[in-house]
């Protein structure tokens, strides 16, 4: 049953869903654009690579002729990926799903226009002039995102006309890939946004997790919390969008679509073809799969009975607050010493301020208040320091 998998990008995430893979025998090839990344450190070979070079993608695949493609990042010539399912090799969830996916255009288009969902009000623009009239056209406030970005990158607030130039800029620095274009979005008022993990499987019945709240700063999360607090209502909206918009892009896998939730309902926002940053928090054991086996299972097509929610969770990330070679930590004697919590330590090789070197992890009984949970994972979290 072993199949030989090609991970592309290496990242915390990748690393756990080596993990994962190692745990029932997979064989997995971690590929990234720096030497010894996360997810290499666990994986059987490694490959330091271009991924936006489809010259070098094509090398690297022809040369270990995988079963899988698994991609965990953004910044891939994705256009190749049709290529490679027509050699035999399957590429996680589809090739249509990756290439639609890592580029907000076209999830947003086939969410919005050809399947109808209700999203934010969008507009494009390939330059600052552009902008300008998109701006004008949705309205301020409103929030500008390149097409090819993560975690954040190149995401911005418009709160005034001054602010325009200033967020194009920003955007194009934070643009993954080698398209200049960006995405312009009404404000939605929103009361709170949550992750549904949502997993397709091959033969068997699309499955959700329980919700997922998050909080974000620079466009990156910095805690999440499972369950959310979502009405029955809301939950079933949420859940038939998630189904709708999964089965459009085709393929087995998991997938972290992110929503709105506001007075007049749900509102599509994005979609992940892979495991989540909010779902860590399925690392504090809050179900009986965490996000990364569910993906894995699903990939290789064993059946996933049901998905049960354990116990209550919360995820705070950990954040370095400078630049440096050669991180160390200090703090982590006493997050251990503290009962039901536990952390990860990502082995980056580099920080820089603002980067995601780690996270805690908390969890307790199903009728704990949530609340209490995620305020324990912030505030454990300031016990570790990301030292130069």
């Amino acid at each position: 049953m072993q199949k030989k998998i090609l991970l592309l990008g290496s990242g915390e995430l990748g690393k756990e869903f080596v993990i994962a893979a190692q745990r029932i025998g997979q064989y997995v090839i971690a590929v990234d654009s720096y030497a010894n990344a996360p997810a290499m450190q666990v994986a059987h070979e490694h490959e330091v690579i271009n991924m936006l070079d489809g010259t070098e993608l094509d090398r690297i695949v022809a040369k270990h002729n995988p079963d899988f493609i698994v991609p965990e990042i953004e910044a891939i010539r994705t256009e190749r990926f049709y290529d490679y399912e027509k050699q035999g090799i399957t590429v996680v969830p589809s090739a249509k799903a990756a290439n639609f996916t890592m580029n907000r255009k076209a999830i947003r288009d086939l969410a919005a226009k050809d399947l109808g969902l209700r999203t934010a009000n969008y507009r494009y623009a390939t330059t600052k002039e552009e902008l300008e009239k998109a701006v004008t056209e949705v309205g301020i406030p409103c929030v500008v995102k390149p097409l090819m970005s993560s975690s954040g990158k190149g995401q911005s607030t418009i709160k005034s006309e001054n602010d325009i130039e200033k967020a194009w800029n920003y955007a194009v620095e934070g643009s993954r890939g080698d398209i200049v274009e960006v995405i312009v979005e009404a404000f939605v008022n929103f009361h709170s946004e949550i992750t549904l993990l949502t997993v397709t499987q091959n033969n068997h019945p699309t499955l959700f997790c329980a919700p997922i709240g998050h909080r974000q700063e620079r466009g990156d999360y910095q805690e999440s919390w499972q369950p959310a607090k979502v009405s029955e209502k809301d939950i079933i909206e949420a859940q038939d969008m998630a189904r709708k918009v999964t089965e459009a892009l085709g393929g087995a896998g998991l997938f972290g679509v992110e929503f709105f939730l506001t007075d007049e309902g749900v509102y599509f926002s994005e979609l992940s073809p892979r495991p989540h940053d909010t779902g860590m928090v399925t690392l504090a054991k809050t179900q009986n799969f965490n996000e990364f086996e569910l993906h894995l299972r699903a990939i290789l097509s064993i059946p996933i009975a049901e998905i049960t929610q354990e116990k209550i969770g919360a995820s705070a990330v950990i954040l370095a607050t400078e630049n440096s070679n050669n991180p160390t930590f200090d703090g982590i004697e006493k997050v251990a010493s503290l009962s039901k919590t536990d952390f990860r330590i990502f082995g980056k090789p580099t920080s820089r301020p603002f980067r995601r070197m780690g996270v805690v992890l908390v969890n307790d009984s199903l009728d704990t208040p949530i609340e209490e949970i995620v305020e324990k994972a912030k505030n454990t979290a300031t016990l570790v320091k990301v030292n130069a």
